[in-house]
């Protein structure tokens, strides 16, 4: 008797023999090869993606235990989703393990995974796409790791407020370079192919095709030997792990300060104190794991998580939409061209101008290696997208983005100049980032199925975009264009026209805040300090000049004539500025010098509250506005919007839970200091009752 036959990846079948007896088995499927070798794989129940949970781990047990009395030539793990290996932990179940008693349920999965290593014979991770955290655990408590080409290794819980937490700190470090090993769990980064096989974490990288090959040589001679080297030895020295982890304490300080993010420096002092005992580490990791999930950090870490899963369900269904035209070869049009092709679309892209579509090309290759794409993906990439200077693809494309300069009239002109080519059904969408869309829905051919899409710079990192609609957009447009999103792995935060949007909106009163405060004589580098020490990304005089002097310049403007309350004034001199030519980044001088990269604004001493109260409260006062006036639909869509778009603290939780838990009369009441003191730009929001 045999069961179904798998196929993975539409090449490597394995046919699965019956497992009457093991119980249960909703995740996981069995089967026994003709060369007797185990095959145990991950399938979770009701979803596209595996996720490591308490029950996989459960039924992992009881195929271990079958495995522990009747042991086959070898045992490979892999996944029969698609998607990857596995995504990780499930993240939905973190808050019931802190309320169940996390250490003992961590405890019970460390012992499975340790039987599972302890396995006498050989085990062999088989990974397609990514084995993220607790699937990379999983995978590293096997003696071998097989990935196919263009898949990924990697431990992002810095990214929940939290490190490694089923193995992975001592796991890891005994496999490869300590020091590498631990710069990959301390920056959250993946390993990609090329590099996972140069680090030693995969022993073979090989197409799918040869899968098959490669379990039945690493079956017969087992995994390779490993020396990880004099460096490792030489950490194995308590003293030389201190003098390490003192480098990595003041690295890790430039992008996470402990008071923000614990995790971090929690794995740094294990490793130090442990690093030479691999069960002091696994006790280590167990207790600080548990202890960290109990943290304001990890509790709003996860938070964030559930908002991009929320924006996610924002664009359900599909989009219907297979060939894209951009039109507009600039910085924006040609990133927002290159990332639809790479994620598969066919893609023309126009432009009045020959020589930004020959620019075009050349950026889209930096895309796709940013991405880590193959040469032959790569290839494929390039090939759907088109340099177009006729605009034929006009009368073929689903989609038009018009990426043209912010001049309403220009994009007047071209509206007019496209009418007649559309196809019947095709919808046209803007990517303007300050002109309302009121304004230009009457120059269009067909309002209804005209709306924003608003991407942010650079299209290719920052995930979020702002599909907004007009009074007249069709609803089935915006639930197309932000399907679209989705499928292009893009975050769609649906609002509705307003100046500036959402993003733009609460944005600019923080920018423009830090022109008046050097207006006034506060030096440049301590209003950067100040919202660095907030938790920002970077501080609003660099990030002025990331974006451009001026195009803040003209979306400040823009803001100012449309808004009801007024904002701060525009100093005369950072006009003088974009005439002379100082622009920020893209011009090598703004308020920073450009030529040697990016500005240090550097740490400073202590905390100003004040200054950083006026920087930081604009931009939640705004947000509240977008509130009330149903520009946003929810404050969790705010906050998503906000930390996705803009980088807003994410250990926060978002402005709007930022508001709450400082206390939303208390951030009223300072906003009315402040207008006391600075003028009614300050002068809380309305919607600030409705919030309380």
């Amino acid at each position: 008797m045999t069961g179904p036959v798998l196929t993975f990846l539409g090449e490597t079948k394995l046919e699965l023999g019956p497992t009457e007896g093991l119980a249960p088995k909703d995740n996981w499927r069995s089967a026994t090869d003709a060369d007797g070798v185990a095959w145990l794989v991950l399938d979770v129940a009701d979803s596209s993606t595996n996720t490591i949970s308490a029950e996989v781990i459960r039924e992992l047990e009881a195929h271990v235990a079958r495995l522990e009395m009747a042991t086959p030539k070898a045992v490979v793990i892999r996944s029969a989703k698609l998607k990857g290996f596995a995504a990780g932990a499930d993240i939905s179940g973190f808050a019931d393990m802190a309320d169940d008693g996390a250490a003992d349920l961590l405890k019970q999965g460390h012992d499975v995974l340790d039987r599972l290593a302890a396995l006498p014979c050989p085990t062999i991770a088989v990974v397609h796409g990514a084995a993220l955290g607790a699937g990379f655990e999983l995978a590293l408590a096997c003696d071998a790791r097989i990935l196919v080409d263009g898949g990924s290794f990697g431990f992002p819980e810095v990214q929940l407020g939290l490190h490694p937490g089923l193995g992975g700190t001592f796991r890891l470090p005994a496999l490869i370079d300590p020091l590498e090993a631990m710069t990959l769990m301390l920056a959250g980064k993946t390993a990609h192919t090329g590099k996972a096989r140069k680090l030693g974490i995969a022993d073979e990288v090989t197409e799918e095709r040869h899968v098959a090959a490669a379990v039945r040589a690493l079956a017969s001679k087992g995994a390779p030997k490993r020396d990880t080297g004099l460096k490792a030895r030489a950490l194995s020295f308590q003293s030389a792990r201190g003098f390490a982890a003192k480098r990595m304490r003041a690295e890790t300080a430039k992008q996470a300060p402990q008071e923000h993010y614990p995790a971090p420096y929690a794995l740094i002092d294990m490793w130090e104190e442990h690093g030479d005992d691999p069960k002091a580490m696994q006790a280590a990791e167990i207790e600080s794991f548990a202890r960290l999930l109990e943290t304001d950090t990890a509790r709003n870490l996860m938070r964030v998580f559930f908002l991009r899963q929320g924006l996610k369900a924002d664009g359900p269904g599909t989009s219907g939409i297979d060939h894209v035209h951009v039109i507009g070869a600039g910085a924006m049009g040609a990133d927002i061209a290159a990332w639809a092709a790479l994620k598969g679309r066919t893609v023309t892209l126009g432009d009045v101008e020959t020589a930004p579509l020959g620019a075009a090309i050349k950026r889209a290759r930096k895309t796709c290696k940013g991405a880590h794409l193959s040469d032959a993906e790569t290839r494929d990439a390039l090939d759907r997208l088109m340099p177009d200077p006729k605009g034929y693809g006009v009368a073929k494309a689903d989609l038009v983005i018009e990426a043209g300069p912010e001049d309403a009239a220009l994009k007047a002109k071209i509206y007019a100049d496209i009418a007649e080519r559309l196809k019947p059904g095709a919808i046209l969408a803007s990517n303007t980032s300050s002109l309302r869309l009121a304004k230009l829905a009457d120059k269009v051919p067909e309002a209804a199925r005209f709306a924003g899409l608003h991407f942010f710079n650079p299209v290719a990192k920052m995930q979020l975009v702002e599909v907004v609609s007009h009074s007249g957009t069709d609803p089935k447009i915006a639930d197309r264009l932000a399907a679209f999103c989705t499928e292009i792995s893009r975050l769609p935060a649906r609002v509705t026209d307003h100046p500036g949007f959402l993003v733009n909106r609460a944005l600019t009163p923080y920018l423009m805040e830090a022109m008046t405060l050097i207006d006034e004589g506060v030096a440049k580098e301590e209003i950067d300090r100040a919202a660095l020490r907030f938790g920002m990304p970077m501080g609003p005089v660099t990030l002025a000049d990331q974006v451009g002097l001026d195009i803040c310049l003209h979306v400040a403007e823009s803001l100012r004539s449309d808004l009801d309350k007024p904002m701060a004034e525009i100093p005369g001199w950072l006009r003088d500025k974009v005439d002379r030519g100082e622009t920020g980044k893209k011009a090598g001088q703004g308020f920073y010098d450009w030529s040697d990269g990016a500005p240090d604004p550097g740490t400073g001493e202590g905390e100003d509250s004040a200054l950083t109260d006026r920087l930081i409260l604009p931009m939640l006062d705004a947000c509240v506005e977008c509130l009330r006036l149903g520009v946003a639909r929810d404050a969790d869509q705010v906050d998503g919007a906000m930390i996705f778009g803009t980088g807003f603290a994410p250990f926060r939780g978002g402005p709007m839970h930022y508001a709450r838990s400082r206390g939303v009369e208390e951030v009223r009441g300072t906003l009315e200091g402040l207008a006391e003191r600075h003028g009614p730009r300050f002068a809380p929001d309305a919607g600030w009752s409705t919030l309380a």
